[in-house]
C-alpha cells in the first residue's frame, strides 16, 4: 500500500517550520530594530500585537476560502503573499509602516493552519489526524526554535533588512512547490494506490461514541458562535495560545535582559522551551490517537488536553520563582511541552465536528487563540512597566490554563438533529 498520506504530514511540518521562522525573526531583531527607528518595549509590543490581531480576525474567513476553493490554490497564494510581506518588513521605514506591514503580515498567514486542517480532513483517515496535527504543529515550535539562534546569526552576518529578504524567497519557492504536487481530492494524485485511498475513504468520518452506539459524523456540527461548545473550544485554545505567544515573542529578550545574556546564548536557551513545546505536540498527538483507537471517544481528546494545562500552569509556577536562566528555562520547558499537548486534540476535536467544515471551525479556534497572542504581546511589556515585575504576567498564564483545563470538562457532544449525532464516550 502506499502512504503518499505521510508525504502531506512532512510537507505540512516543513511549512509550519517556515511559517514561524519568518514569525519570530522580528522578534531576534527587536534590537536592530529598535535602534533604528527609534522604538520603546511598548511601541515593539504594539508591532508584534498587530501580527496577531491581523492573523486573529482572518482565521474564519481564510478557513472558509479554504473549504470553498481547496487547499491547493489557497495555501499557494496565503504563502506567496506572506512571503512577500516578510521582504516588505525589510523595507519599512518606521514605526506606522511597520505596524502596517505586520499587520498585513498577519492576514496572509491566518490561513495557512485552517487550510490544512482542511487538507488533512480529505487526506487522512480520523484515526491518525491528531499524531499528523501534532507533527505538523510541531514544525512551529522547532521553526521557531531554529530560527533564534540561526536568524540571530543570519542578522550578524547579513544585516537584519536583508535577513527578510532571504525569507521571502524561500517562502514563494516552497508555495510554487506545493502547488505542483498537490492535489485537493486525493484520488487525483497520480502517488496514491487503490488501497490507500480506500483507507483514507472510509476512515475520513470521525465516530466519536460508544462502541455499541457508533454513529457516522453524517454531516457537520453546529459550531456557530451560537454553539456553546464552540465558544468552549475558542476559550480554552485563548488560554493555551496566552502561554505558547511568550515563548514567541518576549521569552527572548526577557531572558537576554534579565539574565546579561548574549544573542547567541540567549537564542539556544530561548530555542529549547520550544523544543520542548515541539515533543508535547507529539506526545499529545500519539495519546489522542491511541486512545481513539482503543474506543475512548471523546475522552480521547479531552483527557491529554486537561493533563496538559495542568502541567502547563505548574511549569508557569515554577518558572516564575526561578532565579537563574538555566532553571527559568527548565521550568519552562515543562510549560511548553504541557501547553503543546493540548494542540493535538484541539485540532483533532475542530476536525471531527467539522467535517468538510473543518476549515471554518479550526479557523474560528484558532482566531480566538490568537486573540490570546494579541494580548500577550501587549500585556507583557505594559504589565512590566506597571507592577515592575513579571510575576503579574504568569500569574495570569496560570491562571488562564487552569480555566482551560476546566473548560475541556464541559466540551461534549449532545444529540441534536442537525449536528453530529454521537454520544460521548
Amino acid at each position: 500500500m502506499s502512504k503518499a498520506r505521510y508525504a502531506l504530514v512532512a510537507v505540512a511540518f516543513s511549512l509550519t517550520a517556515l511559517l514561524f521562522v519568518d514569525r519570530i525573526a522580528i522578534s531576534v531583531a527587536k534590537g536592530h530594530i529598535e535602534s533604528d527607528f527609534g522604538l520603546t518595549d511598548t511601541e515593539f509590543g504594539w508591532v508584534l500585537s498587530m501580527f496577531s490581531l491581523g492573523y486573529a480576525l482572518f482565521q474564519s474567513p481564510t478557513g472558509a476560502m479554504a473549504d470553498k476553493w481547496g487547499p491547493r490554490s489557497m495555501l499557494a497564494l496565503f504563502v506567496i503573499t506572506w512571503s512577500a510581506l516578510t521582504g516588505l518588513t525589510g523595507l519599512a521605514w518606521g514605526f506606522v509602516s511597520l505596524m502596517v506591514v505586520r499587520f498585513l503580515f498577519g492576514i496572509a498567514e491566518a490561513g495557512a493552519f485552517p487550510t490544512f486542517a482542511r487538507a488533512m480532513y480529505s487526506w487522512l483517515p480520523a484515526s491518525e489526524r491528531a499524531l499528523a496535527q501534532g507533527i505538523n504543529l510541531s514544525g512551529a515550535r522547532i521553526g521557531a526554535a531554529f530560527a533564534l539562534p540561526f536568524v540571530a546569526w543570519m542578522l550578524d552576518a547579513a544585516g537584519w533588512r536583508e535577513s527578510f529578504y532571504i525569507l521571502c524567497a524561500v517562502g514563494i519557492i516552497w508555495a510554487v512547490c506545493w502547488y505542483l504536487w498537490f492535489r485537493n481530492d486525493p484520488a487525483d494524485h497520480r502517488s496514491i494506490s487503490k488501497a490507500e485511498l480506500k483507507l483514507i475513504e472510509e476512515g475520513r468520518e470521525t465516530k466519536l461514541s460508544n462502541a455499541d452506539e457508533r454513529v457516522t459524523v453524517a454531516e457537520p456540527m453546529d459550531m456557530s458562535f451560537r454553539s456553546k461548545t464552540m465558544w468552549l473550544l475558542m476559550l480554552q485554545y485563548f488560554a493555551h495560545s496566552f502561554t505558547f505567544y511568550f515563548a514567541l515573542t518576549w521569552l527572548f529578550p526577557y531572558l537576554q535582559k534579565t539574565y546579561g545574556l548574549s544573542a547567541v546564548t540567549t537564542g539556544f536557551l530561548a530555542g529549547a522551551p520550544l523544543i520542548a513545546s515541539a515533543i508535547g505536540n507529539w506526545v499529545g498527538g500519539a495519546t489522542v490517537d491511541m486512545m481513539y483507537r482503543r474506543g475512548y471517544g471523546l475522552w480521547s481528546r479531552r483527557l491529554p488536553a486537561i493533563i496538559g494545562f495542568i502541567l502547563s500552569a505548574a511549569g508557569l509556577v515554577g518558572a516564575m520563582m526561578s532565579d537563574s536562566a538555566y532553571m527559568a528555562v527548565a521550568w519552562l520547558c515543562l510549560a511548553m511541552f504541557g501547553t503543546d499537548v493540548t494542540v493535538p486534540p484541539s485540532w483533532a476535536y475542530c476536525i471531527d465536528v467539522g467535517g468538510k467544515k473543518s476549515g471554518a471551525v479550526s479557523g474560528k479556534m484558532n482566531m480566538c487563540g490568537n486573540f490570546g497572542a494579541f494580548l500577550t504581546s501587549i500585556a507583557f511589556p505594559y504589565m512590566l512597566t506597571a507592577f515592575g515585575s513579571t510575576m503579574p504576567f504568569f500569574i495570569s498564564a496560570i491562571v488562564l490554563n487552569l480555566i482551560g483545563a476546566y473548560f475541556w470538562f464541559l466540551i461534549n457532544i449532545k444529540k441534536k438533529s442537525h449536528g453530529v449525532l454521537a454520544k460521548a464516550s
